[in-house]
């Protein structure tokens, strides 16, 4: 079989192909190699020949070739290895004539070179020192994409000659950069050859190729056909149409498609690829939509393969409770019983630091028994210590009690100096002593007090608020708009243009979700949902179109402390080895 009947035999297999991408028969490639007087540019290294082969679909468009004049000394060596000596150079063009033709040829093409970062970087080199504006151009690297492909049973290494050898290449390469640009076009054929098998047919997947990814995976690229290019959710399903996984993506086609490619190389998700048999989207207004949709969904379907926000129900607060002599309890559920609660925090041990915090600080009981107005019991072993007022048996004034308790109170909803001042006086103490390790235990329960104070405080913030609408314009010139209801998002939407805002408003806003009000921080929503709600209100660009209700935050709140033990847990992450890094979190992290 001739030259040209093989390499259009090995497109002709892949015209074939029902792609997704850029497939790689309307990729124009221009396979270039340098010889050069050294291995690098930056020390002193010339280039010496420049070859360069333009193909397109298994066709030659065009071959580029020149000498260049190094005007330095070409080692013996050098020439030895390449053919080139200084006579066959001396007339040759220099680098600042030969380089500007060479980017012409290629301009518009994709890269391709065996060992690109070599080549590739020569060029930079002497474009930048031309004050040349270097193209955007992709580039492939053979050698590269050989070491996923090719096993020890193929070839003895990935050298060009090998390669050749092994893809029976037409050229055989030989130092001089025509000659090895067109043995690296027949080995970049013979790789195009042998992915085309597995399922890679576009230029992202060539790029990106890796044999992490299976044949089973690749194979159900079909999954991610008709999706729209749009922000929204996608649901993977099984044969029994359950949810598998859950995601969300400004692009949902590109997406979806990633997961049937080398840009995906979890484990996890290859399991849940191998799986699926279906991917169902839905189309959201606005990215924020699309992040709130994606939340509820995990939250209904819970399924298996997303990590977080499962559970949001799995939540817990510190409650102040209401009773003749209030205390603070752990509970999973906020109630109307005009109880004060901070949270919520995703696991019942974080909640428990929080809580040895302001016991540590306030000296309210800590039995869970219910006392009435005149107790008449035993006192317990934290009054002997002196570390409650002791109201179980009658010793505590009822005044003196209430104050403590509104001083509680006012730290949880307002002002958190009260805790922040004794911790901070006690971890002193436990410093002067060298007891470090529980001068860190303390340090650990305050911040993660403030910042579950400093969480409550934004979120009653924003749910007490029965609707806020809001509007950001985005990078496309347009405005997105947001109904948000007790904290919950409750329509989302982009004013089309030309429309009339104040009439597209009125209309989300009629046709917004019903949300009615509930006790607590996060009466409406998951906390998590909230959460993501608020960094979009707080972000640059929002304006607040309208308010109904007073959205505020104490201006002695805790966030003003958040800085401090930002710092603070960044400088530790820093420090310490990262299979200890164990700080505590207070509510679920959003899945990505």
């Amino acid at each position: 079989m001739s030259t040209a009947a093989a390499a259009t035999s090995r497109w002709e297999t892949q015209r074939s192909f029902d792609e997704l991408g850029r497939p790689l028969r309307d990729i124009t490639f221009c396979v270039v190699d340098l010889e050069t007087t050294g291995g690098s540019a930056a020390a002193g290294s010339m280039i010496t020949e420049i070859g360069a082969v333009k193909v397109r679909g298994g066709e030659v468009l065009g071959e580029f070739q020149t000498l260049v004049n190094p005007h330095a000394a070409i080692s013996p060596f050098i020439a030895v290895l390449t053919g080139i000596t200084d006579s066959m150079v001396s007339d040759a063009p220099s680098i600042e004539s030969a380089l500007p033709r060479f980017l012409e040829f290629a301009a518009g093409t994709v890269l391709v070179a065996h060992n690109a970062p070599f080549d590739v970087g020569f060029l930079r080199h002497f474009a930048s020192a031309q004050d040349l504006a270097w193209p955007g151009f992709e580039v492939l690297d053979t050698a590269k994409l050989a070491r996923r492909v090719i096993t020890r049973d193929d070839a003895p290494n990935c050298k060009l000659s090998s390669l050749a050898v092994l893809f029976n290449a037409t050229t055989t390469p030989n130092h001089r950069a025509l000659s090895d640009a067109r043995a690296t076009v027949d080995v970049l054929h013979g790789l195009m050859e042998r992915l085309g098998g597995v399922g890679v047919h576009t230029i992202e997947e060539l790029q990106t190729f890796t044999s992490r990814v299976s044949t089973a995976q690749r194979r159900k690229r079909h999954l991610a056909e008709g999706l729209p290019h749009a922000p929204g959710v996608y649901l993977f399903r099984d044969d029994r149409a359950r949810v598998l996984y859950v995601g969300t993506s400004k692009d949902l086609r590109s997406r979806v498609r990633s997961y049937f490619t080398a840009s995906e190389t979890r484990t996890r998700m290859g399991e849940m690829v191998g799986l699926a048999e279906s991917v169902t989207t839905i189309i959201c207004a606005t990215p924020l939509e699309a992040e709130v949709r994606e939340l509820r969904l995990i939250a209904e379907h819970k399924p298996k393969y997303n990590r977080r926000s499962r559970f949001p129900e799995k939540m817990h607060f510190v409650k102040l409770t209401r009773e003749p002599w209030p205390r603070l309890s752990l509970v999973r559920r906020v109630l109307d019983d005009d109880a004060d609660y901070l949270g919520p925090f995703s696991s019942k041990k974080t909640a428990e630091k929080c809580l040895a915090a302001l016991h540590e600080t306030f000296p309210i009981r800590q039995c869970s028994d219910r006392i009435g107005a005149k107790p008449t019991r035993t006192a317990c072993v934290l009054a002997e210590m002196g570390r409650c007022l002791s109201p179980c048996d009658g010793s505590a004034d009822p005044a003196t009690y209430a104050a403590v308790v509104r001083q509680l109170r006012d730290t949880l909803l307002h002002r958190p100096d009260d805790v922040v001042d004794a911790i901070q006086r006690r971890m002193t103490t436990l410093a002067d002593l060298d007891r470090f390790e529980e001068a860190g235990i303390h340090r650990d329960r305050l911040a993660t007090f403030v910042r579950a104070a400093a969480r409550t405080q934004r979120l009653s913030a924003l749910t007490g608020c029965p609707e806020v609408v809001a509007a950001r314009r985005e990078d496309d010139g347009r405005w997105s708009v947001h109904i948000v209801r007790h904290g919950r998002l409750a329509a989302a939407g982009v004013i089309p243009a030309g429309a009339d805002a104040h009439h597209y408003v009125h209309q989300l806003r009629a046709s917004a979700e019903t949300v009615a009000d509930a006790p607590g921080p996060v009466p409406a929503a998951t906390a998590e949902e909230t959460e993501k709600v608020l960094r979009w209100l707080e972000a640059p660009g929002i304006r607040l179109v309208d308010v109904d209700g007073e959205w505020v935050c104490p201006v002695g709140g805790a966030t003003r402390h958040l800085s401090v033990y930002d710092a603070v847990n960044q400088s530790r992450l820093a420090l310490v080895p990262f299979d200890e890094q164990r700080m505590p979190t207070t509510m679920h992290q959003p899945a990505r």
